[in-house]
Formats: C-alpha cells, structure tokens, sequence
C-alpha cells in the first residue's frame, strides 16, 4: 500500500466556482453594454447578413416558448424556480466532482454560469436580454447571449465526455505485477 493513497485530492472546486462567475460576469457586462447602448430591437451590424449586436428581451424560455402565456407573471416564476432548482443540481455535482477539473466539472461550471446569469435577468427585469443575432443564408438563428451559449458549449462538452471511454480511477498503487518465484 502506498502512502500516497492517505493523502485526499486537492480541491478543485474554487477553480470551477471561478469559471461559473467570471461566466456569470462576462454575461452581465454585455447584457449591460447591450442595454447602455442599444435600443430595444435596435442593431449593430457586425458582418453584413451574417451576425449583429441586437437588443430584445425573452420573456419565455429557449427560442420564446411561453413568451405570449396568458400568464406571463407563472412563466416568470416558473421558469426562474425551474432555473434555480437545476443549478443546485449542478452546484451539487460541482461539490461531489470537484476534486478534480475534467471535461464533465469544466461543463457544468459553465452550465452553472449561463443558468445563474439567465435567472438573474428573469428575477430582476422580469425577462432576459438577448443580443447575438446570427443569419445562415435565409434562416434566422433565434437571437441568444453569452449565458445560452456557457449552457450549450455545457451541454456539448457533457456529450462529448459521454462519447469519450473512460479510465479507471487511480488509486495510487502500482498497478505493475509481481513475479513471486
């Protein structure tokens, strides 16, 4: 038995924690840039028919749905307790996993991140501020922020940890054999 095997991981887990708050901040500085200096449905052109800074606000969940409720006052709430609920599950995981920064811990921080800043904007403005205006040929891409994009490339980087085979866990012995003779 080896005595590195009575020694705990290192934490991890501020270095995540980290990652989830500056993706935090980063979506609130151009949530607030956008609103200091966009008008609602106003535009920047960044490239010509391809991608603009827009200024709208959601206040339904992913791509509007719910926008037009005859209770928008339920999505509202129902959508930020939702919100919430899921990112104590990720917190949660976070904590479990968090004595080491994998694939899977560096997704869910950044799911983390993109799940606190939409719901910061649903308690507080009551809907979210979406500004990345993406045009592919004639098809318009649904206008997002940097939150829905931590919460894809989250998702993305969780499907792709999935596909990937896995080790076993290092227990810290050798695992070279013995030849008794």
């Amino acid at each position: 038995m080896s005595w590195a095997t009575n020694w705990p991981r290192p934490r991890r887990l501020h270095w995540l924690l980290l990652i989830s708050a500056l993706d935090f901040l980063a979506d609130r500085l151009t949530k607030d840039w956008v609103s200091a200096h966009i008008p609602i449905g106003g535009a920047i052109p960044v490239i010509d028919h391809v991608f603009r800074i827009s200024h709208w606000t959601n206040t339904g969940a992913a791509f509007s749905l719910f926008a037009n409720s005859a209770s928008p006052n339920a999505v509202r709430w129902g959508l930020a307790a939702f919100t919430l609920l899921a990112a104590v599950a990720v917190l949660g995981l976070l904590i479990y996993l968090g004595s080491r920064i994998t694939l899977t811990t560096v997704a869910l921080a950044l799911i983390l991140g993109g799940a606190m800043g939409n719901v910061h904007d649903r308690i507080v403005y009551g809907s979210v501020i979406d500004f990345i205006e993406v045009h592919i040929f004639t098809y318009h891409y649904p206008d997002f922020n940097l939150a829905d994009s931590s919460i894809v490339i989250g998702a993305c980087l969780l499907f792709i940890d999935s596909l990937l085979p896995k080790r076993k866990p290092d227990t810290g012995q050798s695992h070279v054999e013995r030849i008794e003779p």
